[in-house]
């Protein structure tokens, strides 16, 4: 087996399946070591979910446009993403934090003492807990940082933890068996300071805050200290052209609008693909970078190979989970302004509230009731809501001089929505729940809209019942090889592989999936050769 050209054998040397972020960053590393990769996407772009599309005459994230962990990696050293075009800008603050009551909204900014000042005048009670959680949470959450940057096997968390000489260790295991709210209930008493940790951590995950293992989501606040967010001029798809350019320029290959229906199996390995219109795509490696039980309970027909076979009826068996997230998208003819500037404007001088990030989140009560409201397929009367004017931060993302758009994300929307999404008025509930949150006028500044709901999500971007997978396990399971096939990206079956949010450490704009999966399929096409 060469490392550089056409096999002699197939299309590719490697077919990546699945041109989302985590995709095109395996292929973009792949591609760099000298290995041949043909990327085949469904869609007619690549992008996935981190794609900025055209509509209504602008331009649109499909999801959250802000990008954190991912800007924990070396990817844009390593991959030369500068030089392909990718760039970012960031917010004055991380995010506005507030609530459906609209009282005592708070500021979390990417500096301490910021963030400090502001609680001191927004939530003096808080300040002593706030300052406790940093004292143990911050230890944990540099190591969670490096735990990232390194592929997962035992040998190299002990390295890890050795490095910062154990410190966090013993905390960020502990945490994360733990639940959010047992967690962030050592520091807080007011569930403000909680909640929203929650709205971005289990509820973003579409489990309960008392859920067993959702402790990690604690670390949100100080992972946001260390780790400047930011969004990629120009839309969140500038990350993936970026990554597309980095993977041409090393002699990659993209082909879009090739649907892939079934694996193609030679013996007791893989052999490449078939497609929906019946052509076939021969490579000795797939790497699958979408969902891992759609590519091994479906992909595998009649009876799989004896090595996979176990693995295949486990995938079978399980539950398949249904998509909770929507998203309106508007256009507006000038930024609106929160009915909280002023409040906060008078707590932190110098401070503008206009066009932040806004994370809206029920509380306690009603997140409880939203729960159950969702296993009845019924939306939230306060649903979590990600509230931002991307235009605002980025004016590349403007749709004309003095207009903006509104990026508006609902939490929960279930699939099985009683008489279905195509006429259900829940999507303009939702933007008059927004409007009256801005000061008087906020609604009449729309000039058009569209929504995101989970049917449009399974229609459009292929994802299983509208559901976008995510990685449940926890760092320990990762690093002790539990689920091999999510937490080392190798499956039984050889030449096939698994990459993607489905896999560690899965959920949101991470990349760490996508590096650590080429590092895996580099090191099988080493033994191979």
């Amino acid at each position: 087996m060469t490392t550089s050209g056409v096999t002699a054998t197939g299309d590719a040397q490697v077919l990546v399946v699945g041109g989302g972020h985590n995709g095109m960053v395996a292929a973009a590393y792949l591609a760099r070591s000298g290995v041949d990769v043909l990327v085949v996407e469904a869609r007619s772009e690549v992008g996935g979910c981190a794609s900025t599309v055209d509509d209504l005459g602008a331009r649109f994230n499909v999801c959250h446009c802000t990008h954190s962990l991912i800007r924990a990696l070396p990817l844009e050293e390593e991959l030369d993403l500068a030089a392909h075009g990718l760039s970012y800008v960031s917010a004055d603050a991380d995010a506005v934090f507030a609530f459906h009551d609209d009282r005592d909204p708070w500021v979390l900014f990417h500096d301490v003492e910021r963030t400090l000042d502001g609680l001191a005048a927004t939530h003096p009670g808080s300040l002593d807990g706030y300052h406790r959680y940093l004292d143990e949470a911050l230890p944990a959450a540099r190591l969670l940082l490096d735990v990232l940057r390194t592929p997962p096997t035992a040998r190299r968390l002990a390295a890890t933890a050795a490095r910062r000489r154990m410190v966090g260790l013993g905390r960020l295991l502990r945490w994360s068996r733990q639940s959010a709210a047992d967690v962030l209930g050592r520091f807080f008493d007011d569930w403000r300071l909680a909640m929203p940790a929650t709205s971005i951590g289990p509820t973003v995950w579409g489990v309960p805050p008392d859920t067993p293992g959702t402790g990690l989501a604690a670390l949100a606040y100080a992972i946001r200290h260390l780790v400047r967010s930011g969004r990629p001029v120009g839309g969140s798809g500038a990350l993936v052209a970026a990554l597309r350019g980095s993977f041409e320029a090393a002699g990659g290959r993209v082909r879009c609008d090739a649907r892939v229906a079934a694996l193609v199996v030679d013996g007791d390995r893989v052999d490449g693909v078939r497609l929906v219109d019946g052509s076939r795509l021969r490579a000795p490696v797939v790497l699958a970078a979408c969902d891992p039980t759609v590519v091994l309970a479906e992909w595998l027909a009649g009876e799989p190979p004896a090595g996979i076979a176990p693995l295949v009826a486990d995938h079978r068996a399980r539950p398949r989970p249904e998509g909770y997230e929507s998203k309106v998208d508007a256009l507006l003819d000038g930024v609106p302004v929160p009915r909280s500037a002023d409040a906060l404007r008078a707590a932190l001088p110098g401070f503008d509230p206009i066009g932040q990030l806004s994370v809206v989140s029920p509380d306690p009560d009603d997140l409880a009731e939203a729960h159950h409201r969702r296993a009845e397929g019924r939306v939230a009367d306060r649903p979590t809501l990600l509230v931002d004017v991307p235009s605002h931060v980025d004016p590349a993302m403007a749709p004309g001089p003095g207009r903006h758009v509104l990026s508006l994300e609902v939490l929960f929307t279930p699939y099985a929505h009683p008489g279905g999404w195509e006429n259900s008025t829940e999507p303009e509930r939702w933007l008059d729940m927004w409007a009256e949150r801005m000061e008087p006028g906020a609604r009449s500044l729309v000039s058009d809209w569209r929504v995101m709901t989970p049917d449009r999500y399974r229609d459009e971007f292929l994802l299983d019942r509208g559901h976008s997978p995510a990685w449940a396990g926890t760092p320990l399971d990762a690093f002790l090889g539990r689920s091999p096939e999510t937490t080392r990206y190798r499956t039984p079956l050889d030449g096939l592989f698994l990459t993607g949010a489905g896999t560690f450490p899965g959920a949101g704009i991470v990349g760490a999936s996508g590096r650590n999966a080429a590092r895996a399929v580099m090191a099988g096409l080493g033994a191979a050769r």
